[in-house]
C-alpha cells in the first residue's frame, strides 16, 4: 500500500477543501447544479450560467460581465453566505431570482419574489430588437403614445415599454392583486410611476373604452398535460401565471377576440403563445398572424395588425 504524500496530508490536516475565488464557487456551483440535475429556463439556460448568475448577483458583482472579478479572493463571510444559497438552491429547488430577488431582462433589473413568475419573455428581445423600426411595424416609435400590457405580472414589459416607445404612457394591468405590488415595487424602482399606471383587471375589463397603439402580452398558454408535469422550480412559481386551460390557448383567444375594441386604427397586437401556433391557425383561419423569431424560438410570438384583427374578425 503506498504512502500519503506529503501533499496530501498537508490537505488533509487543512480540513476540507473551501472555495477561495469567485471562480472557485462557480466552478463549485455549476458542479453541484449539474449532479443535482436542477431544472434550469428561469433567466439562465444550464448549470453554469446559473452558477455565474447566483454567485455574481450574491456578491454584487455583474452578471454579465463576470471575467475580470473572477479571480477575487472572498471573505469568510461572504464564502458562507453564498454557500448557504448553492445549497438552498439544490435542497429546496427555489428558483435562484427568488433567493436573490433579482431577474434581468435586457440588462435591466428587477425585483421578483413568488408572488410573480420569474421573468423570461421572448416579448423582451422583440421590444428592444428592430420590430419597431425600418420597414416594421409601427416604425416611429415616437409616434406611439399609448402601450398596454396585459398579465403583466412583474411590470418587466411594462417598464421595457417604457424605454422603447419613450412618449408613451403604459396602462399595466393583471388578475392578480400580489403580482401587481410586485410590479409596483419595479415601477418605482425604474422611475417610471408617472408614465406607468397599475390596475388589476381581467384583460380589458377595467379599462374601459381605452385605444391604444401597441398591446404587448404574455399570458398564461401552458395546456393541462403540461401542467401536471411542471418541474419542482417551475411549481414554485404562482400557478395563474401558467395554466391556459385544456390546450394551453384559453386566455389567447380571449385576447385575440377582445383586442380589436382597443386598438388604434395603426396600432397592433404583439403576443407571446408557446407553442399554440398550430392550433391557433386553426382556429383563427382567417387572421394574418405574422409570426417572428427570437434567438431562443420560433414561432412562438405573433404580431397581427388592428386593421388584419378587425378584417378578419369581419370573415367569421
Amino acid at each position: 500500500m503506498r504512502k500519503p504524500t506529503k501533499a496530501a496530508k498537508a490537505r488533509r490536516k487543512a480540513g476540507p477543501w473551501q472555495p477561495s475565488t469567485v471562480r472557485d464557487l462557480v466552478r463549485h456551483a455549476a458542479r453541484r447544479f449539474a449532479r443535482a440535475k436542477l431544472t434550469f429556463g428561469q433567466g439562465t439556460h444550464n448549470a453554469v450560467e446559473e452558477a455565474i448568475f447566483l454567485v455574481c448577483e450574491a456578491l454584487g458583482l455583474p452578471v454579465n460581465e463576470a471575467a475580470p472579478f473572477l479571480a477575487k479572493r472572498l471573505t469568510a463571510a461572504e464564502r458562507e453566505s453564498v454557500l448557504a444559497l448553492i445549497d438552498k438552491r439544490v435542497r429546496q429547488r427555489i428558483p435562484a431570482a427568488y433567493l436573490l430577488h433579482s431577474a434581468y431582462l435586457q440588462n435591466l433589473r428587477f425585483y421578483v419574489d413568488e408572488r410573480v413568475i420569474v421573468p423570461r419573455s421572448y416579448l423582451a428581445e422583440l421590444l428592444c430588437g428592430d420590430l419597431f423600426s425600418g420597414d416594421r411595424p409601427l416604425n416611429d416609435r415616437q409616434a406611439v403614445t399609448r402601450v398596454l400590457d396585459l398579465c403583466t405580472g412583474s411590470g418587466c414589459l411594462a417598464v421595457l415599454a417604457c424605454h422603447v416607445f419613450p412618449r408613451a404612457h403604459v396602462d399595466a394591468v393583471d388578475i392578480s392583486e400580489d403580482a401587481l405590488q410586485v410590479a409596483e415595487i419595479n415601477v418605482t424602482a425604474h422611475g417610471l410611476d408617472d408614465r406607468v399606471s397599475l390596475r388589476k383587471s381581467d384583460l380589458f375589463a377595467a379599462v374601459g373604452d381605452a385605444v391604444y397603439d401597441v398591446i404587448v402580452t404574455n399570458p398564461p398558454y401552458v395546456d393541462a398535460r403540461a401542467m401536471a408535469k411542471l418541474p419542482r422550480e417551475y411549481r414554485q412559481e404562482p400557478r395563474v401565471a401558467f395554466a391556459g386551460g385544456t390546450d394551453g390557448l384559453d386566455i389567447v383567444r380571449r385576447i385575440v377576440r377582445e383586442a380589436p375594441a382597443h386598438l388604434r386604427a395603426r396600432g397592433g397586437l404583439l403576443c407571446e403563445v408557446g407553442r399554440g401556433r398550430t392550433i391557433l391557425e386553426r382556429d383563427f383561419p382567417h387572421q394574418s398572424f405574422l409570426w417572428l423569431d427570437t434567438e431562443d424560438s420560433s414561432g412562438e410570438v405573433f404580431w397581427i395588425t388592428a386593421a388584419d384583427l378587425k378584417r378578419s374578425a369581419a370573415l367569421t
